[in-house]
């Protein structure tokens, strides 16, 4: 098969480092982008490849890496939108928009639809990496998608996690019949530094001496994302899906919702001020 081109966001640790060092070796060529400047560079230099940074609570350096990655990159094959995580107590970003909203949803909205000039022109698979929070905490509330009126941090990663796969679903909506193909994943309960920047008991699950009894490992975790990079639309997965374990899987009711799909959207869109392409 010929290289692809493969940008991996959220890929200076965990899942996203451990699927970089495994599709490096299958020879694909793999660009870093993650927000420690010391971590990403420290992966990019293991594997040889080029690295990007962008800090999602801040909306101009998503800006940035977009105009980075276009300039850099005429075609790109997989875009994989890794990066991630539960906060702690509801604060906003400078950019006005509360943090876990941010960074889960409206920072890799943005960085797609800035890329789509490419990734169209590339048929281009879209990834989103996901979880099994938006099946047990998400509930999407169109009107309150910044849970101004009930924020819980377990409740606004779930609604980020289903956030994500209703973008996928719309995505696949609009754009599969240009040649995109677009999934979501559940990677597993992986053991990462997943959960660093939050207060909430997620916290000291995920960094308890205990962890090991309940998750797996990084490199195990990045297989879904692998799996569908490497793979066929059409053949080895479906586009538009949800996937668990390399299989399709049902979540949360609302991720069938196409109406809910379309909404977030646009609501999203005009939250970034942004004429998507249809």
């Amino acid at each position: 098969m010929e290289q692809q081109t493969i940008i991996i966001t959220g890929a200076s640790d965990g899942i996203g480092a451990a699927a970089a060092r495994q599709l490096s070796g299958k020879g694909e060529r793999v660009v870093l982008a993650g927000r420690s400047p010391a971590k990403t560079a420290a992966v990019a230099d293991e594997l040889g490849a080029p690295y990007h940074l962008a800090d999602y609570t801040d909306l101009d350096q998503v800006r940035n890496l977009a105009s980075e990655l276009r300039a850099t990159y005429p075609r790109i094959d997989v875009l994989a939108n890794n990066a991630g995580g539960i906060m702690g107590n509801r604060e906003l970003t400078k950019d006005g928009f509360e943090k876990t909203f941010q960074v889960n949803h409206l920072a890799p909205f943005l960085l797609t639809h800035l890329l789509m000039p490419t990734l169209l022109p590339s048929r281009a698979k879209i990834l989103q990496t996901s979880s099994v929070a938006a099946q047990r905490y998400g509930h999407v509330d169109i009107d309150d998608l910044q849970n101004e009126k009930n924020y819980a941090p377990q409740k606004a990663y779930g609604d980020g996690k289903l956030e994500n796969i209703l973008f996928t679903r719309e995505l696949h909506h609009r754009f599969h019949d240009q040649g995109v193909s677009t999934a979501a994943f559940h990677p597993g309960v992986v053991a990462t530094n997943f959960a660093s920047d939050t207060t909430h008991l997620m916290r000291y699950f995920y960094h308890s001496p205990l962890t090991r009894l309940f998750t797996i490992t990084p490199a195990q975790g990045a297989e879904p994302l692998v799996w569908l990079a490497e793979g066929t639309p059409g053949r080895t997965w479906q586009s538009g899906g949800y996937y668990d374990k390399n299989k399709p899987a049902r979540t949360n009711a609302q991720a069938d919702d196409t109406h809910l799909a379309q909404q977030l959207w646009d609501r999203s869109a005009a939250m970034l001020k942004l004429w998507m392409v249809d």
